[in-house]
């Protein structure tokens, strides 16, 4: 059975595409975005298969 670890990231607006391309080419898959604590921030959450 696949087993999986999991990363909650904070995303500034302004920099989303390069948080998520670094987070990329460690492994993670982005599952969901949603809003953060304020206007300026979203919540990434994020997974990958753990390794053995």
């Amino acid at each position: 059975m696949t087993k999986w670890e999991y990363a909650t990231v904070p995303l500034l607006v302004h920099a989303t595409k390069q948080i998520l391309d670094t987070w990329g080419e460690d492994g993670w898959e982005l599952v969901q975005v949603v809003p953060g604590p304020n206007a300026e921030q979203l919540v990434a959450y994020l997974k990958r298969e753990k390794q053995a």
